[in-house]
C-alpha cells in the first residue's frame, strides 16, 4: 500500500526531474537552433569560436559553433542527469552556478578581446544571469521538497 508520504515524495522528485528535463531539452533545442539559418541571423558570419562571430540567435544572442556545441552538450548532460532526482538537483544547482559564473565572466571581460572566446554579448550576459538564478532556485526549491518529503 502506498502512503501519502511516499506518493508526495515521488511527486516532488518527479517535479524536480521534470524541471531539469525541460531546462536540459531547452538547451538542446537552443544548440540546434543556433545552426539554423534564419533563426540565427548572419549565419554566414558564424565562426568556430571567438568574438569575431557575427552570428546571432534570434538576432539577439551572439553564437559561434563552439557556443552552439556547448549548449548541445550541456543539454545532453542535463537530460542524462535528470533521470534521477539527485542528478536533476545537481544539474539544476550546479548548472545554475556555472551560468552565474559565466554571467560574471561576461561582465568582466573585454568583449573585443580573445577572452571572449564563447562569444558573449550584453544580451547573453543577462540571459546567463536569469538562467543561472532560475536553475539554482528550481534546484533548491524542488530539491528541498523532494528531500523533505522523503524524511
Amino acid at each position: 500500500m502506498t502512503t501519502a508520504h511516499q506518493q508526495s515524495s515521488r511527486t516532488d522528485r518527479s517535479r524536480l526531474q521534470l524541471a531539469a528535463t525541460v531546462v536540459a531539452a531547452t538547451f538542446v533545442l537552443v544548440g540546434i537552433l543556433g545552426f539554423v539559418p534564419g533563426i540565427t541571423t548572419h549565419y554566414g558570419d558564424m565562426t568556430g569560436a571567438g568574438h569575431n562571430s557575427m552570428a546571432k540567435l534570434l538576432g539577439i544572442f551572439n553564437v559561434s559553433v563552439l557556443h552552439n556545441v556547448v549548449h548541445l552538450l550541456f543539454g545532453i548532460v542535463g537530460l542524462a542527469l535528470a533521470r534521477t532526482a539527485a542528478g536533476a538537483k545537481n544539474f539544476l544547482i550546479g548548472g545554475g552556478v556555472i551560468y552565474l559564473v559565466l554571467w560574471i565572466y561576461g561582465l568582466l571581460i573585454d568583449k573585443n578581446s580573445n577572452a571572449n572566446f564563447v562569444p558573449v554579448n550584453t544580451a547573453d550576459n543577462w540571459l546567463h544571469f536569469v538562467l543561472g538564478a532560475a536553475m539554482v532556485a528550481l534546484g533548491v526549491a524542488l530539491g528541498r521538497r523532494a528531500v523533505n518529503t522523503r524524511g
